[in-house]
Parts: C-alpha cells; sequence; structure tokens
C-alpha cells in the first residue's frame, strides 16, 4: 500500500498547483521537497512519511507542468522566475514565512536558485545530487552541443518539433521501465557510462535518452528496477495523462534562464546540505567539488551504492539525513 497525504491545491502565479503535507502544522521551519525531470512529487512518497512522522513539517508540490498542476502553453512560462515564483505563491498560500528548500534533479537547480532570488522567504537549502554552480561562462546549450554533441538530450529537446516528447509520450511504461533502475555496481577505475541492453555505445555516451528510450527491451535489461508495479503504475498512469512536455519545457529555457541571470549574484548565504549519489552518472559527486566557494556554510554527504534516483534507491538513508541536518541546524 503506498502511503500518500491527501492532494490539496494552491492558487499561485497564475498557475493552481497541486501538493501534499504532512506533518505538524506549528513545525518551522517547515521543508518543501522539490522534484526533478521526469518525476512527481511521489518520487518523494519515504520522505514524506519519515519526516511527518519525527514531526516535521512537509510539504511537496507536482511542479508547473507536472502531475495534478497546471500546464501552461508557453515555453517562457517554464523559465526560472516562473518556477521559483511557483514555490513562493505556494509559502503565501500557506501562510508560510520562511521554509526549507529540498531539491533532485532539476528541482535542486530550482531550489539553489531561491536563495539568490527570494532571500527573505529561505532557512536553507539542501540539494540531492544537484550540486550549485555559478553562472556558465556562455550559453549552457552552445556548452552541451560542444561537449557531447548534438544527440545529447538536453540539446536535442531544444529542437521545435517536439520529437522527444513524442517518443517518451508514446512509450510512457518504457520510459520508466529504463530510467528508473539501480546502475550496474562497477569495478574501481571502470568507466562511468553503463551499458544499456539495445542501445548502441553512441547512444550512452551522447546521452541521448530519446534513442535510448526508442529501442528499450526491458526484458534484456540486467538491472534492477527500483519502483514496485505499483509504484511504477503511479508514474505511468500520469504521464500517459499529462505527456512530457511541461517537464521538457524546463529545459527549453536553458539559454533563457542563463540570458537572464547575468548580474545575479551566486553566493548562497543560508545553511545548506548537499547530498551527493555516489553512482550518479549523470551528476557524480564531483560535480559538487569547489561548492564552498558560493556555499560557505556548506554540509556533504556521500551516499554510497546509490544512482540518480537517490532519495527512491535509499530512501531511508536520505529521509535520515534530512531529519539529522534539520534538528542539528534548525532545532
Amino acid at each position: 500500500m503506498i502511503d500518500m497525504p491527501p492532494l490539496q491545491f494552491a492558487e499561485t502565479n497564475g498557475i493552481r498547483m497541486g501538493f501534499y503535507e504532512a506533518g505538524p502544522r506549528t513545525d518551522t521551519p517547515p521543508v518543501v521537497l522539490c522534484h526533478g525531470w521526469p518525476e512527481l512529487a511521489f518520487s518523494w512518497r519515504h520522505q514524506i512519511k519519515a519526516l511527518g512522522d519525527a514531526g516535521i513539517r512537509v510539504i511537496a508540490p507536482d511542479q508547473r507542468g507536472y502531475g495534478a498542476t497546471d500546464r501552461p502553453e508557453p515555453v517562457e512560462a517554464y523559465d526560472m522566475e516562473h518556477l521559483t515564483g511557483d514555490l513562493i505563491g505556494l509559502l503565501d498560500h500557506l501562510k508560510i514565512d520562511k521554509a526549507i528548500f529540498v531539491g533532485h534533479d532539476w528541482g535542486g537547480f530550482v531550489v539553489w536558485q531561491m536563495p539568490l532570488r527570494h532571500a527573505a522567504r529561505v532557512a536553507g537549502v539542501v540539494g540531492v545530487n544537484t550540486p550549485h554552480w555559478d553562472r556558465a561562462p556562455m550559453d549552457p546549450i552552445a556548452l552541451f552541443r560542444q561537449r557531447f554533441g548534438d544527440h545529447m538530450y538536453i540539446v536535442q529537446f531544444q529542437d521545435p518539433s517536439r520529437e522527444p516528447d513524442k517518443i517518451f509520450g508514446s512509450r510512457v511504461e518504457q520510459t520508466f521501465d529504463a530510467f528508473m533502475r539501480k546502475p550496474v555496481a562497477r569495478p574501481p577505475g571502470a568507466p562511468e557510462e553503463q551499458p544499456i541492453a539495445g542501445v548502441g555505445a553512441s547512444a550512452r555516451l551522447n546521452l541521448a535518452f530519446p534513442q535510448m528510450i526508442a529501442n528499450y527491451d526491458a526484458k534484456h535489461d540486467p538491472r534492477i528496477p527500483i519502483l514496485s508495479a505499483e509504484e511504477k503504475k503511479v508514474f505511468v498512469d500520469t504521464f500517459t495523462k499529462t505527456g512530457f512536455t511541461g517537464g521538457i519545457n524546463w529545459y527549453r529555457n536553458f539559454t533563457r534562464n542563463w540570458e537572464r541571470s547575468a548580474g545575479l549574484d551566486h553566493h548562497v548565504r543560508v545553511p545548506a546540505l548537499m547530498i551527493m549519489a555516489e553512482n550518479d552518472a549523470v551528476l557524480p559527486p564531483s560535480a559538487a567539488d569547489g561548492m564552498e566557494r558560493l556555499v560557505p556554510d556548506l554540509e556533504k554527504y556521500l551516499v554510497r551504492d546509490s544512482g540518480h534516483w537517490t532519495q527512491q534507491e535509499k530512501p531511508d538513508e536520505v529521509s535520515a539525513k534530512l531529519i539529522e541536518w534539520r534538528r542539528k541546524r534548525f532545532g
């Protein structure tokens, strides 16, 4: 049985946002959990229960474009100003002054922006796998293209034909079968790319996820799934209904976000925690090297034997660390 609190709704920043809440409303500062792509508030189901049971107020929204939350049509409606503004509107709706923002994957990029753009509303920040970086020296899409080539998934997502959206949308179960698995444990010194059945080396090396999904067959995949059949059904049913365009539109704002962040001070001046996953091939622990320069009040914590979906692969460890850090820093 999947244990999730009842779905609630907030009118925020011009959209209706679905969210879940647990723990005592008197607890401050509350913890806001922000998911990544292609995920949902449901990705935090283990932490919602653990933090709520520990007496911590916890809130997990389906973010703009996802799940029970609205999916505006214009691509620009998914830029960083909108994504951070949605979370401020959620605090306003709940009459919360300040919160600790926790983000995984794309949610991590959003929560690291919160203290830069809305400092008065942020008590602390936790990145799960996603580190905080300074503003890139050039347009990130040009950087990705230079480093990984045109087949890298984020570069492909810029294509106005929306071909990747169609590939994922027509193979929803395949998408979650392929993504939501533990990585193959690799011997020390072995390269980070993991062989995935039916996918050529070039697709893996270029992070060509649409092609990987188009050619994927779960029957030949030796990796262990991290979702039960019941959990997978939640993702598959939701994305079958919503499609993937809302979430992919976040990626279509990389250039816009970069252009509009010129002049923004990238120093984070609140207590921060960086949770890293040992075997995340996309956001490896090394990606967090040197973060201390921008985030002076930083604690780092490594989750061993976990791939990219850390809060679902190692739920008890992630929950315990969040509870321990929250109590240590905020009482």
